[in-house]
């Protein structure tokens, strides 16, 4: 299997299976002399870690992370640094009666179609378990982004369960921290608690809408054509397991508007340009205006399901099949920080291309 790296000159490569020995990825590319150690990492993936609550699958991973190169005296040290997080809670026996039946809804069926081998135990290199490499690696572009652009800040939220959206005129940044869904709306949480209550009695899931925001990114990131920052935050993002649709700004709602609704327009303020609009969500031709940069994917419902679905085996035979195991019955909620880590990835990505392009130097206004 190829194409397990992703970016350009901070480039992050994963490793591992979901019931493997361990996780882990390389991250090359990371500049030297930024202050890390894991201590720096751990709050990230405690925030992503399975078992948190209820809502939540309950597999309980500690998902302690290990630096095993590119750090010495507490600093990066230019080289690729590797970092392992231990496997610890496998339960491997729950898939046994899916070795040979494909899981609707799962990439069970599309790996063996390619490969003709697959790793059934939850999924292997396929399962949401990957994306912990992600977040860790996130945190080293957070450390490196907390150097150079130490006023930026990269928050991510859930802004709708199924069909229940948040109410922004309820927006309460304060809130995300307060309840298990990251949700800005303590209103729309307290009724996303019972709705996932009922669901996970029901044996059922539910998708989700995540909602990831750079405060403080500069102008002048990403270049045309095909280096835009706004593609390769939506290939990152679509990256992630489930994730079904991205958006940046106003997405798909921008097709509703017209031209004089959806321009950004424009004045000269104290400090250099400023926006009286943000429908583009920080990114004009592939480049970050200064504006914050807004981005939102949806994620599907959880595949797995203890609900009995219609499905084939190897052999060609039909069956129903009820998924065992441990599930989140709504990803969406443990896709926040790996959203949040994805974005961090491409800023410090792009904020280094453009350094080597052009110096960080920018076109005078005024």
């Amino acid at each position: 299997m190829s194409f397990n790296t992703f970016g350009h000159l901070f480039r992050v490569t994963t490793w591992g299976e979901s019931h493997g020995p361990a996780i882990g990825c390389t991250v090359d590319g990371c500049p030297p002399g930024v202050p890390l150690s894991e201590a720096d990492l751990q709050p990230w993936l405690d925030k992503r870690k399975p078992g948190q609550n209820k809502f939540t699958t309950q597999r309980k991973e500690p998902d302690q992370v290990r630096i095993l190169s590119g750090v010495f005296d507490g600093v990066t040290t230019g080289t690729p640094i590797q970092l392992m997080i231990e496997n610890t809670d496998q339960r491997s026996k729950d898939y046994g009666d899916i070795a040979q039946a494909f899981r609707p809804g799962h990439a069970d069926i599309t790996y063996h179609l390619k490969y003709g081998v697959r790793d059934y135990r939850g999924g292997g290199r396929s399962s949401a378990r990957e994306t912990a490499s992600r977040v860790a690696a996130g945190g080293i572009a957070r450390a490196a982004l907390a150097k150079i652009l130490p006023g930026m800040q990269i928050t991510g939220y859930m802004v709708q369960m199924g069909p229940r959206g948040i109410d922004r005129s309820r927006f309460d940044g304060e809130e995300i921290e307060r309840n298990p869904f990251w949700c800005p709306d303590p209103v729309a949480a307290s009724e996303w608690a019972a709705y996932l209550d009922e669901l996970r009695l029901a044996h059922n899931s539910v998708g989700a809408v995540v909602e990831i925001v750079a405060q403080g990114a500069p102008a002048g990131l990403g270049a045309p054509l095909y280096a835009k920052l706004d593609s390769d935050l939506a290939g990152a993002m679509m990256s992630i397991n489930a994730v079904k649709a991205v958006e940046i700004g106003d997405g798909f709602a921008a097709a509703t508007l017209t031209g004089v609704e959806n321009a950004d327009e424009i004045r000269m303020g104290p400090d250099g340009p400023e926006f009286m609009s943000n429908h583009a969500g920080g990114i004009l031709g592939g480049i970050s205006s200064g504006q914050p940069i807004v981005v939102r994917f949806a994620v599907k419902p959880t595949s797995s399901i203890l609900t009995p679905r219609q499905t084939i085996n190897q052999r060609g035979d039909e069956l129903d099949l009820i998924t065992k195991g441990r599930h989140d019955p709504c990803v969406g909620i443990r896709a926040v920080p790996v959203g949040e880590a994805m974005m961090a990835c491409v800023l410090l990505d792009h904020l280094l291309l453009d350094r080597g392009q052009t110096g960080a130097a920018r076109g005078a206004i005024g």
